[in-house]
C-alpha cells in the first residue's frame, strides 16, 4: 500500500507544486489593503479555495501529461526524468487518467464556490485551465509538441493564477497584481524550460517539438538564465512602483538561484539536470514566500 501510495505521489510530480502555489500566495498578498492592516479582512476561505485548485489543477495537469506521453509512446526508456507512470508501466493508462480527472474535478468544485462568492466569470476562466493542462500533451494537436508549452506555463502560472488569486479577494483587477504576476511568471517557465532542456535528446527522436528542441541546446540555456535572473531585476521596480517596498525581501532568494544557473550555463545535461528541477523550485518557493511576506506586510 505505502509502496503504491509513493508511486502516485511520485507521479503528481512534487517538486512542480511551487509553480501552482507561488502565485496563490502572492496574488492574495497584493490584495492586501494597507487601510485595515497588514491585510487583515483578507477571506481566508477564498485563500484556501484557491490554494485548491491550483494545486489540483498542477497535479491533474501532471497526471494528464503523464497519461497522454505515455499512450502516446513518448516517453520511452531514453526518458531520463523523473518516474513516469504510464511509460515506466507503474500504473495503467486508465487508472492515470482518473487519477488526472479526479484531480481536475477536486479543483471544478473548489472553483464553482469562488464562482458563486465571486463571479460566475471564474468559471470560463477554470474551463481554459482545464483546457490548457489537458491540451498541453493531449488531444489531437497537443501544443506543447509544437513549441508553446512556456507561453502557456507564463500565461496560467504567472497571469492568471496570481492575478486570479488577487482578483478572488479584491474583486478587481489592479496593476500591482500584474506586476507582481510577471516574475512569478517567469519563475514558473523557467521549471519548465529546465525541465524540457533535460529531454531535448529523447523528445527530439520521440517526435516532439519543445521550445527546447526546436531552438537548440544553447539559446534555451540563455533563455533559462534569462528568466531566473529577470524576476531579481524586476521585483525591485514593481515594489517601488506599487508602494510596497518591503517585497523587495524577495531579493534574498538570488542566494539560491545561482546555483542552478550555474549548473545549466555549465553545460549539465541528462540525467545531471534532474536535480536543477528541484532547485529551481527551490527558488522559486523561498522567491514566492519572501515576496508575499512583503507584499502583504508592507500593505
Amino acid at each position: 500500500m505505502l509502496r503504491a501510495m509513493n508511486r502516485w505521489v511520485a507521479g503528481a510530480r512534487p517538486r512542480t507544486l511551487p509553480a501552482a502555489i507561488v502565485p496563490v500566495l502572492v496574488g492574495t498578498a497584493a490584495a492586501a489593503d494597507g487601510e485595515l492592516g497588514a491585510g487583515r479582512g483578507l477571506e481566508a476561505w477564498r485563500f484556501a479555495a484557491a490554494l485548491l485548485v491550483a494545486l489540483a489543477i498542477q497535479i491533474g495537469t501532471n497526471y494528464a501529461n503523464d497519461y497522454s506521453d505515455g499512450v502516446r509512446g513518448t516517453d520511452s526508456n531514453a526518458r531520463v526524468g523523473p518516474v513516469r507512470l504510464v511509460g515506466s508501466g507503474l500504473a495503467t493508462a486508465s487508472a492515470v487518467k482518473r487519477a488526472a480527472l479526479v484531480s481536475f474535478g477536486v479543483a471544478a468544485l473548489a472553483g464553482l464556490a469562488l464562482a458563486i462568492a465571486v463571479t460566475p466569470w471564474l468559471l470560463l476562466v477554470g474551463a481554459l485551465s482545464f483546457a490548457a493542462g489537458w491540451l498541453y500533451t493531449g488531444g489531437p494537436r497537443p501544443y506543447g509538441y509544437y513549441g508553446f508549452g512556456e507561453l502557456f506555463v507564463f500565461v496560467f502560472f504567472g497571469l492568471v493564477a496570481t492575478m486570479g488569486s488577487a482578483y478572488v479577494q479584491e474583486e478587481q483587477l489592479s496593476w500591482l497584481a500584474f506586476g507582481t504576476a510577471i516574475p512569478v511568471g517567469f519563475l514558473a517557465t523557467a521549471l519548465l524550460v529546465v525541465n524540457n532542456l533535460r529531454d531535448i535528446d529523447s523528445d527530439a527522436v520521440a517526435g516532439k517539438r519543445t521550445l527546447a528542441v526546436r531552438i537548440g541546446d544553447k539559446p534555451t540555456r540563455i533563455l533559462y538564465t534569462v528568466l531566473v535572473v529577470a524576476p531579481f531585476v524586476i521585483t525591485p521596480i514593481v515594489a517601488g512602483l506599487g508602494g510596497r517596498p518591503l517585497a523587495s525581501a524577495a531579493l534574498f532568494a538570488v542566494l539560491l538561484a545561482r546555483l542552478p544557473v550555474q549548473h545549466v550555463i555549465e553545460g549539465r545535461k541528462g540525467v545531471a539536470l534532474i536535480p536543477v528541477l528541484g532547485e529551481t523550485g527551490r527558488v522559486q518557493l523561498v522567491f514566492g514566500v519572501a515576496f508575499a511576506g512583503g507584499l502583504f506586510f508592507g500593505s
